[in-house]
């Protein structure tokens, strides 16, 4: 009944304003009462899962992008990411909601959705599965051809509503966050919520092989060989996946051009709700 009252409502289009967006291994966590961001959200799931995990005592709220590289691992740390914010409420229990997936070809979105319910499920504390949105309830066929119907979502960590949504706006610093993933990144925490700030960073990997070919390749060879699912992506993978082998053609060596200092790059909301870099020496 969750998944299709879920499915039946249209994506919205969630502005930059208050968002924290998180991608593919990447989670973030936050509470009602953080004054920068009310919204956390991630899109572009096509096997991979979207994970929201609240405490309904304190409000702590994680939101993370799984896509099966360690998901055991991803779960309890995300797990203990809330529960470091909810230690001091007596009361209140933690929920999950699980979406994203449909009935692809190789069956990742299932062996995906299996391995999240078996983690939780593993876990010492008791987590009431409340939304299950994933694999074939996530499912539309057109032409014999599957897609998600739901590939991204949003939650507003001050109401606690879970919905789906578009995020226009992927930043700050789509493309490096993006090249760590690609290099092979384990699940990163990206937001320190007591300080209200995004970190990204230092992320060091070694230069991509075969960055050139790649580059060179035509949209149709880089769609069948660099997505899990080449018949349901959204229009914009292909020039993403290029604009990130671009990034890491330019940037090698990200410990000579990125993070010379071995430091973060920091960024707080602004008056208009924007993120803005911080000046590392301030902190």
């Amino acid at each position: 009944e969750k998944a299709k009252l879920l499915r039946s409502q249209p994506a919205q289009t969630v502005e930059p304003k208050g968002l924290l967006y998180v991608q593919q291994r990447e989670f973030a966590v936050t509470t009602p009462e953080d004054g920068s961001v009310s919204i956390l959200g991630s899109d572009d799931a096509t096997t991979c899962h979207i994970v929201v995990l609240r405490h309904t005592g304190s409000g702590a709220t994680c939101l993370t992008h799984c896509d099966g590289s360690d998901t055991e691992a991803e779960v309890s740390l995300i797990m203990s990411s809330v529960k470091a914010f909810s230690d001091s409420t007596g009361y209140g229990r933690l929920e999950v909601h699980l979406v994203g997936g449909f009935n692809d070809d190789r069956q990742l979105s299932q062996k995906l959705t299996n391995q999240l319910l078996r983690a939780f499920d593993l876990q010492p504390d008791d987590v009431h599965l409340v939304t299950f949105c994933v694999t074939e309830l996530n499912d539309r066929e057109e032409k014999d051809i599957h897609f998600p119907i739901i590939y991204g979502v949003a939650v507003n960590v001050k109401t606690a509503e879970i919905f789906p949504a578009t995020f226009p706006e992927k930043g700050p610093d789509e493309n490096l966050r993006s090249a760590h993933t690609l290099t092979g990144a384990t699940l990163t925490n990206i937001y320190d919520a007591k300080m209200e700030q995004l970190h990204i960073g230092p992320y060091f990997w070694r230069p991509f092989p075969h960055v050139d070919f790649w580059l060179e390749q035509d949209d149709e060879q880089i769609l069948q060989n660099l997505s899990t699912s080449p018949l349901a992506e959204p229009p914009h993978f292909v020039s993403h996946i290029r604009s990130t082998l671009t990034f890491l053609k330019e940037h090698p060596f990200p410990s000579h051009s990125l993070f010379p200092d071995r430091k973060p790059r920091i960024y707080k909301k602004n008056a208009e709700g924007l993120w803005e870099q911080v000046c590392s020496d301030k902190i």
